[in-house]
């Protein structure tokens, strides 16, 4: 009896770190399909706040009812800086993809062609993919030849390092904020206690400018 105990015991402990991995999976940045309907005049935006060394994967494309005739935009990518990452003009489709050089919001932007302004709104499908759901999978297990249970678990492998990382940016994220936070903090205190003093030598200059007056007209 103690030994199915034992038994059941030690299948526990082992399944333990399978659900922890699995949990963990699906918390781990996966791809986003986003549906923009862009207006004829104006620009439509999305942006994400990724960190640095991160790798962004994205296909866009024009889905129109009319075949015949699809309608044409214009796409441009800037970082967090404002450096260009892509940039199309008059496209019904496109992919952009970079690895990430500074922490921040990057911010992609669409908007109709002159020549197709009179068309109504247009729809753009975005597939975004950032971190582990960029990576190519396929060809990662044709070069190390693996697959089956290997292969997933090379993906949560994968996943739980980029929960890490992201744990560790909103770690440091956190201590940046609290810094500038208590630097705030510190800098109205100084300001309080010099408004105050102020307040207090131009209090006592105005009791010593009515007492002298006082004492000049022998009113005191």
């Amino acid at each position: 009896m103690s030994g199915n105990a034992k038994l059941r015991r030690s299948v526990m402990f082992q399944a333990v770190p399978l659900v922890v991995l699995m949990l963990a999976s699906s918390n781990a940045p996966v791809g986003d399909a986003i549906w923009l309907n862009v207006p004829p005049t104006g620009t439509k935006c999305v942006s994400e706040e990724i960190q640095s060394n991160v790798v962004v994967l994205s296909d866009y494309v024009v889905v129109s009812d009319d075949h015949g005739h699809v309608p044409t935009i214009s796409a441009k990518v800037t970082s967090p800086y404002g450096n260009n990452l892509h940039h199309k003009e008059n496209v019904t489709h496109g992919q952009f993809a970079f690895t990430t050089q500074e922490a921040g919001n990057y911010l992609a932007c669409f908007w109709t062609d002159s020549h197709t302004r009179g068309a109504g709104e247009v729809s753009v499908n975005i597939e975004w993919k950032t971190g582990i759901a960029a990576k190519d999978w396929e060809s990662v297990a044709r070069k190390e030849k693996i697959e089956g249970v290997e292969l997933e678990l090379r993906k949560l492998e994968g996943a739980v390092e980029a929960i890490h990382e992201n744990l560790l940016y909103l770690r440091d994220r956190e201590a940046e904020m609290r810094t500038t936070s208590e630097n705030t903090n510190a800098r109205v205190a100084w300001f309080s206690i010099m408004s105050l003093g102020i307040c207090i030598v131009v209090s006592g200059s105005q009791i010593w400018y009515l007492k002298c007056y006082f004492q000049k007209k022998k009113l005191i």
